[in-house]
C-alpha cells in the first residue's frame, strides 16, 4: 500500500518545569531550570545530590483514587500526559474505531520504588506479604497499558525498550503504525520516574551523573566544563492522526511526522562510538524516509546529555549527517533545563519538536557559558531566539549503542 502522512494533532507533556504543555512551553522559552537538590529520599550517604524532579504532581487531579494507588508514579505521568494530549488534539474516541486507535508508549525502566520496597517488605516480613499487584504495577509496559485502559484504545499496543531512546523509538514505530494502515491513531511517547536510591545510586557507580551540588552548573550540554548528567522524570506524549483523517474532523496540526531513522552502534553497553557514525546514520535514515535533504533542516533537538563523550559524539554525528549544512543548524538541548528523563527523554522532545515548528522559536542550551572547542556548532548559546523551522529532528541515543532520529516538518497541504 502507498505510504501514509501522519500528522501531530495533541501534545501532553508533565516537566520538572512544567506540568501541561503550555506551562512546560513558556518554562524553557523562559530558560528556567528544573534542577534541584533530592527530595524524594535522603541524599546523606550520596556523592549526587541534584535531580530534575516533577513538582506538586497530583494523581487525582487525572485519574481518580482506586485507580492512581494501582499505578506507580511513571505510569500516572503516562496517564496525565495522554488525557492532555488527547483533550487537545480534540479527538472524541466514542466516535472512532477503537481497534484502529492505539499508543506506543516507553518506559526504559518501569518502577524501581516498587522493586525497592517490596524488596524490603519481603526480607522484613516475608514473601507472603508481598503486594499482590507489585508485578503489574512494577513493569514498564504498564504505561501503555494503563493509558489504552483509561482512554479507551483497543488497536496496537506496545511498549519499546530501549534505554534512553525508548521514547523516540515508539513515536518512531507508531509513525509506522499509521503509515501502513495498522492504525489511524497513535498515541506515542514515553514516561519515566526513576529518582529512587537504587536508581541514582546505579548511575553514580557508573559516573555518569554530575556530582556537582550547584543546579545552574550541573546539565551543561556541549559546555567546556560538563561532566555527567543530571537525572530526571516525566512524560511527553504526542496524538499521532492519519492525514486525512485529521483533515475531515479539521484537527489543528501541529506539524507532519515524516521521517524516524533507527541504528544501532553495535559497540559498547553504554558508551557511544566516539566518531558518531551510528547517530549519523540514524538521522541519514531519517531524511531519507521524510524525502528530504540535509539543507532542508532548520533545528535539531540534541540528545545533549551534558557528559564528554556524548556531546563530543553528537556533534561528530551530526556534521557527518549533514556535511556543509551542520553550519546553518540550530541545535539545542532540552536537558539543560530538565535532565534527562531516560525513557521519556524522547517524548518529551518531540513535544518540543512540535513547539518548535508551530511557533518558529528555539529554545536555549540553558546553562552553556565554556565554549568546547571541539563541539563546534551554533547551539543556541545564552538565549533562545525567534527562527522559523520548515523541518526539524530530534535524536536519542542509548545504553546498548540503540540510535534513533524522528523528523518533523511544517505541515503543507
Amino acid at each position: 500500500m502507498e505510504k501514509r502522512r501522519v500528522v501531530v494533532t495533541g501534545l501532553g507533556a508533565v516537566t520538572p518545569i512544567g506540568i501541561g504543555t503550555e506551562a512546560f512551553w513558556n518554562s524553557l522559552k523562559a530558560g528556567q531550570v528544573g534542577i534541584d537538590r533530592i527530595t524524594q529520599f535522603d541524599t546523606e550517604k550520596f556523592k549526587v545530590k541534584l535531580a530534575a524532579e516533577v513538582k506538586d504532581f497530583k494523581a487525582a487531579d487525572f485519574m481518580d483514587v482506586k485507580s492512581a494507588r494501582r499505578m506507580e508514579r511513571f505510569s500516572q505521568f503516562a496517564v496525565a500526559a495522554a488525557k492532555e494530549a488527547l483533550a487537545d488534539s480534540g479527538l472524541d474516541l466514542s466516535k472512532e474505531d477503537p481497534y484502529m486507535a492505539g499508543c506506543a508508549i516507553g518506559s526504559g525502566i518501569g518502577s524501581l520504588q516498587s522493586v525497592e520496597r517490596e524488596y524490603e517488605r519481603m526480607t522484613t516480613k516475608g514473601p507472603n506479604l508481598v503486594n499482590p499487584l507489585f508485578v503489574p504495577m512494577m513493569i514498564s509496559n504498564m504505561a501503555a497499558g494503563n493509558v489504552a485502559i483509561h482512554c479507551g484504545l483497543k488497536g496496537k499496543n506496545i511498549n519499546i525498550v530501549t534505554a534512553c531512546a525508548s521514547g523516540t523509538h515508539n513515536i518512531g514505530e507508531a509513525l509506522r503504525s499509521i503509515a501502513f494502515g495498522d492504525a489511524d491513531i497513535m498515541l506515542a511517547g514515553g514516561a519515566e520516574a526513576s529518582i529512587t536510591p537504587i536508581g541514582v545510586a546505579g548511575f553514580m557507580q557508573l559516573t555518569a551523573l554530575n556530582t556537582t551540588e550547584d543546579p545552574k552548573r550541573a546539565s551543561i550540554p556541549f559546555d567546556l566544563e560538563r561532566n555527567g548528567f543530571v537525572i530526571g522524570e516525566g512524560a511527553g506524549i504526542l496524538v499521532l492522526e492519519e492525514l486525512e483523517h485529521a483533515l475531515k474532523r479539521g484537527a489543528k496540526i501541529y506539524a507532519e511526522l515524516s521521517g524516524y531513522g533507527a541504528t544501532c552502534d553495535a559497540n559498547h553497553i553504554t558508551s557511544p562510538l566516539e566518531d558518531g557514525s551510528g547517530a549519523a546514520a540514524a538521522m541519514r535514515f531519517a531524511l531519507r524516509d521524510a524525502g528530504l535533504n540535509p539543507e532542508d533542516i532548520d533545528y535539531v533537538n540534541a540528545h545533549g546529555t551534558s557528559t564528554h563523550l556524548n556531546d563530543l559524539s553528537e556533534t561528530k554525528a551530526i556534521r557527518s549527517a549533514f556535511g556543509v549544512a551542520a553550519d546553518k543548524l540550530a541545535v539545542s538541548s532540552t536537558k539543560s533545563m530538565i535532565g534527562h528523563l531516560l525513557g521519556a527523554a524522547g517524548g518529551v522532545e518531540a513535544v518540543v519538536l512540535a513547539k518548535t515548528i508551530e511557533e518558529g522559536y528555539v529554545h536555549m542550551t540553558a546553562g552553556l557559558l565554556k565554549d568546547d572547542p571541539e563541539c563546534d556548532l551554533d547551539y543556541v548559546k545564552g538565549e533562545g531566539r525567534a527562527l522559523p523551522v520548515r523541518a526539524a529532528i530530534s535524536n536519542s541515543l542509548g545504553f546498548g549503542g540503540h540510535n534513533a532520529t524522528i523528523l518533523m516538518r511544517k505541515y503543507e497541504a
